[in-house]
């Protein structure tokens, strides 16, 4: 493939979906929605063309229209080519893209990818993940953590209350900072203990809440504190909803009562919460390396759907 046939450009606009969706991946079903909402603009969405064959495609994202990119989730090539020459067409789509929409001197927005389960076992599968990777690393970016993504359907048994927890609603953004502040003392999460290196406890829950948690539209009744007889709170779990699906957004246990299976308990009442919404389903999230978290949602009848690699760059940008 000679790079001089290769154009580079973002999208018109929602008229040329079609074309940016010639490579496979599970986002694209939700690529019109996310462009309607703003989520995602034409400007962030670029292609690799050699004629009308896509090459290769990337696009940013962001949580809220008239927010800046906030992660890089599509980056695909076609694995139809050799393995450098799709590397080198990677990269060269990342780095005229990101000179084009991000910020000089500032670290880009991590990357997630989502992959199949046990994405390794298979050979063709793992190249094409490690390629993807390869891009990225190329242009600088560090793998930071796999996660789990993990789904609860209805039909599964929730298990019923064991009478150990009494659980009420939140009162307000202080008690759950709080209670947010506390559980990050020996978390097993990646992304928490990277923000640990970066700045207090305190500040980490407060980015969190403020930057996630206080925008879902979902009921606030729906979060709620686990206390024990004696009334002194053991935990918390956020059942949400966002823009996507129903969610255990936030689940966490207080270092005090860690150990006597209270995430159980948690998870539990979480899941029942959004199974009396009706919903079709209910997703969630925990680190690879996070054994306790993953093992709890397996015991509440959660299945892995997938996994996620994340990467990031460090401070200033790409290298």
């Amino acid at each position: 493939m000679n790079p001089n046939d290769m154009i580079m450009r973002p999208i018109v606009g929602r008229e040329e979906l079609d074309l940016f969706r010639r490579l496979p991946y599970v986002l694209n079903d939700e690529l019109n929605d996310d462009l309607a909402s703003g989520r995602r603009r034409p400007e962030w969405m670029w292609m690799a063309l050699r004629g009308d064959h896509l090459v290769a495609r990337l696009a940013w994202w962001a949580p809220r229209a008239g927010e800046a990119p906030a992660l890089l989730d599509i980056l695909d090539l076609d694995d139809t080519l050799p393995g450098p020459a799709s590397i080198d067409a990677g990269v060269r789509l990342f780095e005229t893209a990101s000179a084009a929409v991000l910020p000089v001197g500032v670290r880009p927005p991590e990357y997630n990818g989502f992959v199949p389960p046990q994405w390794r076992d298979d050979a063709e599968v793992r190249r094409a993940v490690e390629a993807r990777m390869a891009v990225l690393e190329r242009a600088g970016a560090r793998p930071l953590v796999e996660r789990l993504r993990l789904e609860w359907r209805p039909g599964t048994p929730i298990a019923p209350p064991s009478g150990r927890l009494t659980f009420r609603p939140v009162t307000g953004r202080e008690e759950l900072l709080a209670l947010m502040t506390l559980v990050l003392d020996g978390t097993l999460d990646a992304h928490s203990r990277a923000d640990l290196t970066r700045m207090p406890a305190e500040r980490a829950a407060a980015q969190h809440y403020d930057d996630e948690l206080a925008h879902y539209r979902s009921p606030r009744e729906w979060w709620r504190i686990g206390t024990s007889p004696e009334g002194e709170p053991v935990g918390f779990v956020v059942p949400a909803r966002n823009d996507y699906n129903p969610m255990i957004a936030y689940i966490g246990v207080v270092p005090a009562h860690r150990g006597n299976g209270y995430i159980d308990d948690l998870l539990a009442e979480g899941t029942r919460i959004l199974a009396g919404q009706g919903v079709p389903r209910v997703r969630a999230a925990t680190d690879v390396g996070n054994v306790p978290m993953a093992q709890a949602f397996l015991r509440a009848g959660y299945e892995v759907i997938g996994q996620r690699i994340d990467m990031t760059w460090s401070e200033g940008g790409p290298q």
